[in-house]
């Protein structure tokens, strides 16, 4: 069979044709290469047409990395789509969701495991990065914490992605940041390998800085 075995060729035609398919000059400067790795991550140029962010988030997540934030996130698949190299402080991925606790813990608040090892951040969360990509009731717990004055994070990552809760717990972080910056995609889309792309995408530009 007769197909491009070249990997320098496969990301070069790859990200050509990201950038002659997607509308990449409505997103401010500082999210385009990260929307570009969102977008690689999936397959779906009109991807851009949904995500959302604060400008300041790709920033402000560099900057918690190299001081040696941890970051907090929702699932496995999600910690295994980090390239831990690329981290610039070996940085914790913390995971939480299979804590021994977790299972009373969400019984006792009556919600989902997702949600109550969000729960298990609160000592971690003041100046982390959040990567959730996979559950809303994550996200939605983590904005009800912080709305209980829970330490804020320095920067926020969710692509939750499914058919119930996802767009309406990314709308809840459109609507109310929470004073956090952040990096989401509107709608039912996102997932772990979204998630993971946007925060490699940025560990990759500061270490190409």
């Amino acid at each position: 069979m007769l197909y491009e075995r070249d990997p320098a060729t496969i990301y070069r035609q790859s990200f050509a044709a990201i950038a002659a398919e997607a509308d990449l000059g409505r997103l401010p400067e500082t999210l385009r290469s990260v929307a570009t790795r969102m977008i690689h991550a999936c397959g779906m140029t009109d991807l851009v047409d949904d995500i959302v962010a604060d400008p300041l988030a790709p920033g402000a997540t560099a900057e918690a990395l190299a001081a040696g934030a941890p970051v907090l996130c929702d699932c496995e698949m999600v910690r295994a789509g980090v390239i831990r190299r690329l981290l610039p402080a070996d940085n914790d991925l913390v995971l939480s969701l299979n804590e021994p606790e977790v299972p009373a813990l969400a019984g006792r608040l009556g919600t989902t495991r997702s949600a109550a090892a969000v729960e298990l951040w609160r000592p971690r969360l003041a100046g982390a990065v959040v990567l959730i990509g996979n559950a809303p009731t994550a996200l939605f717990h983590l904005l009800e914490l912080l709305d209980d004055g829970a330490p804020l994070p320095a920067a926020i990552i969710a692509t939750p992605v499914g058919f119930v809760g996802a767009a309406e717990s990314k709308a809840g972080l459109v609507r109310d940041p929470r004073g956090v910056p952040y990096i989401t995609v509107r709608g039912r889309r996102g997932g772990s390998a979204i998630a993971a792309a946007a925060l490699n995408a940025i560990a990759m530009g500061a270490a190409a800085s």
